[in-house]
This record gives structure tokens, C-alpha cells and sequence, in this order.
């Protein structure tokens, strides 16, 4: 007898996507975090919903994924996400060839665009630098994480699933080659408590590689700072159209702007330095696009870690190119039945990972049932106030959409 169907563990924007599609298609779910959710990459990101236009001539497929990715959520999340349109900068000494490159690959894979001189950029935007030269518009916006997490949580809640914060898990449980539960502290005591279940998926994120020594992960983490400054008046999410590189994202929130970011590898996912010069340089690099930055104290500044899976690294040679996400069937490649890990990926796409994920597990339980998350509207998706209570109720509270939430 199973406690559950499907155990999840890992409580970020993945993991709850998993349980959420899970318990729609009728799958008991229980879901653990040991922290509270989003508490790892997803409530410590920039927050960009990328349209694809960022990958657009490195890696059209993963454009492509974007794409519909963002219209879903802008259309079922609501107050979790701001639909502020985008602006990709050609600044003075930026290569005018790389723009014309993105302007061509996004009119192949279907991203709307316009192209704007930097004159009327400046109209719409008067805090643009007099250096911006040419500015592509295309349809951007951001996420306010720890909302989106939170009622990702709810909706899998009010189809079924168990969702269970600050509940460790310790050990799995393996009987003739196959998992069949976990170990879990934090849910009727502090003592740990055995869930049994007929299959568990690992969306631990970045920690993926230290639930078991038994699944071979290789991860790859790389931290990356963000800085938060007052700024008024900014609604537009901003790139510069260059190469990626350190400092070239700035995120709109209604009363500052969330600089971002650098990427630097690191061996462990939570002790890494947290190094000034990181700060230095995403303020410096952001005030090409918007002059006065410099002078501007940091209101907040915190470091997330990317869930960069090894493998495909170590095939890249540049940091332009999209990072996509990959679900490890542990079967095929530990002889471990009953597991699946789902790392790399981005928030943006975070539904379609889930789906993904339901899809295997769902076949490995022989239900039928499809997907149907990008056709119902998020709970409270139109009620900040009841978001912000969700958030509270399941801590997910993060760094990220800090100054949005209400108290």
C-alpha cells in the first residue's frame, strides 16, 4: 500500500509545475520542499519572461520554446506576471551586426518585433542613455516568482495534491533495483517519516546531484548576482544587444529596476562567495543603457544559482546559447527504476518542463489522462492580495519580487 502515487521533491517553480499537472491529470501527489517554496533558483532569479528573442540566433529551438511559453502564462498567471513589452539596446560600440542577426533570426521563428531609432526609443523611455542607437521592441515582461510558485502550489492543493514546506527529505528507499519512497522530516514531527510511493521525481534544481549518491547527476552551478536600485518611471524589461555577458538585463519593477546578472561557476549550490565586484560591474555595465545607475544605492542585492547540468556545458563555447532542460529517466542510465531527475531549463518554460515530466510518469503508471495547465487560469491570478496570501501561506516569499508584495 503506497502512501502516494507520485512523490515530488524540490518545491521550486519545476517542481510545483510537476505536481500541479500530476494531480490535474488525477495522480495523487505529495510534494516536499525542504525550505519554504521557491526557496532555491526560482525565488532568486531576475524574473525575465523571455519572449525567445534572447536565444533567437544562438539557439532558435529553445526560442521556440519561449515563445509559446510566455503567451501561456501571460494569459493563465495574471498578477504574476507584468506584460511590459521589451527593449534589446544597440549601444554606441555595440556591433550593429549582431542586432541586424537577432532582427533576422526573430522574424524566422515568429517573435514579434519593431524596430525603433534610438530618438524614439528615447521618447517612449526618456531615461534611455543618449548612446542607445537602435532599439528592438519585442514582447518581454517579467515574473513575480514567489507568486507564480505560490499559486502553481495552490492550484496542484485544490486538484489534490499534498504540498508539504520545510520537510527534508533524508534518504530513499530502494527495494530490488527500484525506488519506492523517501525518508521525510517536518510533516508530523521532526522525526522522519516514510513515503512510500509508486514513483518520485527529483526537481531539486541545482541540488540535483546531492538528493542520492546512487543517481550519477553531473551538475554544474553558477551563481549570479542581482542588484536592486530605486528607479521610477522605467516599464520596459531591457537587453543589451550584444553577445551575452555580465550586466546586461534590467528588469521593471513599478519602483526599482533589478540589474542583472553575472554567471560564475561554483562548487557548491549554497556555500559560494558573494563578492563585491560582481555588484560592481552589473551596475557599471547597466548604466550604459541607463545613465545614473552608478550613483544609485542598492536597496537589495542577492545571488541565485543556475541549475546548469554538466554535460551540456561542457559542450558550449559561449554563454549566448540557450540552456535548455533535460528529464534523466534513472532507469536507462543507473539501472534505478522508479526516478526522474528534470534539471537545466528557465523559469519561463517551467510549465512545459512539467509537462514533460508528467508525460514520462504518467506513461511509467499507465494513465491516459493529457495535459491541460496551459488551459486554466491560475488561482487568484487576478487578486493580488489573495496571491500575496498564498505566498505567506506556503513561505515562498523570495528576493526576487520582494518590493511587489504586499505585507
Amino acid at each position: 500500500m503506497t502512501d502516494t502515487d507520485v512523490l515530488v521533491i524540490g518545491g521550486g517553480g519545476t517542481g510545483v509545475g510537476v505536481a500541479r499537472d500530476l494531480a490535474m491529470r488525477g495522480i495523487e501527489i505529495t510534494l516536499c520542499e525542504r525550505d519554504g517554496l521557491g526557496g532555491g533558483t526560482s525565488g532568486r532569479s531576475h524574473g525575465l519572461l523571455h519572449s525567445g528573442a534572447r536565444y533567437a540566433e544562438s539557439d532558435p529551438e529553445g526560442a521556440r520554446e519561449c515563445i509559446p511559453e510566455s503567451r501561456t502564462l501571460k494569459r493563465i498567471a495574471g498578477e504574476c506576471i507584468r506584460d511590459s513589452g521589451g527593449y534589446f539596446l544597440q549601444v554606441a560600440g555595440d556591433d550593429p551586426a549582431y542586432f541586424d542577426e537577432k532582427r533576422r533570426a526573430c522574424e524566422e521563428v515568429g517573435i514579434d518585433f519593431e524596430v525603433l531609432s534610438g530618438e524614439d526609443a528615447r521618447e517612449a523611455v526618456p531615461a534611455l542613455s543618449p548612446d542607445v542607437e537602435r532599439v528592438m521592441e519585442v514582447p518581454d515582461g517579467l515574473i513575480y516568482p514567489s507568486r507564480l510558485v505560490a499559486a502553481t502550489a495552490r492550484s496542484a492543493q485544490e486538484h489534490g495534491a499534498h504540498v508539504h514546506t520545510h520537510a527534508p527529505v533524508s534518504d530513499l528507499h530502494v527495494e530490488n533495483g527500484h525506488i519506492t519512497g523517501a525518508t521525510v522530516s517536518g510533516i508530523d514531527s521532526n522525526t522522519g517519516k516514510r513515503i512510500d510511493a509508486e514513483y518520485v521525481v527529483n526537481a531539486t534544481g541545482a541540488w540535483a546531484g546531492r538528493l542520492d549518491e546512487r543517481l550519477a547527476i553531473e551538475m554544474e552551478p553558477a551563481k549570479g548576482v542581482m542588484v536592486a536600485v530605486p528607479f521610477d518611471g522605467l516599464d520596459r524589461v531591457l537587453n543589451r544587444c550584444r553577445e551575452p555577458d555580465d550586466g546586461d538585463i534590467v528588469i521593471s519593477h513599478p519602483e526599482q529596476a533589478i540589474l542583472g546578472t553575472t554567471s560564475v561557476p561554483v562548487d557548491d549550490p549554497e556555500e559560494y562567495d558573494q563578492e563585491d565586484w560582481e555588484v560592481e560591474q552589473v551596475i557599471e555595465e547597466c548604466a550604459a543603457m541607463l545613465p545614473g545607475l552608478e550613483d544609485r544605492e542598492p536597496e537589495r542585492v542577492y545571488w541565485g544559482v543556475r541549475p546548469l547540468y554538466a554535460p551540456d556545458e561542457a559542450e558550449r563555447e559561449q554563454r549566448g546559447i540557450s540552456r535548455g532542460f533535460f528529464l534523466l529517466d534513472h532507469k536507462a542510465r543507473d539501472d534505478l527504476g522508479g526516478i526522474c531527475s528534470i534539471v537545466g531549463g528557465k523559469l519561463t518554460t517551467h510549465r512545459l518542463m512539467a509537462e514533460a515530466v508528467a508525460d514520462h510518469v504518467a506513461e511509467r503508471l499507465g494513465v491516459e489522462a493529457a495535459c491541460h495547465t496551459a488551459e486554466e487560469t491560475l488561482p487568484g491570478a487576478d487578486d493580488p492580495a489573495l496571491l500575496d496570501r498564498y505566498v505567506g501561506e506556503f513561505d515562498a516569499r523570495g528576493p526576487a519580487d520582494e518590493d511587489v508584495l504586499g505585507v
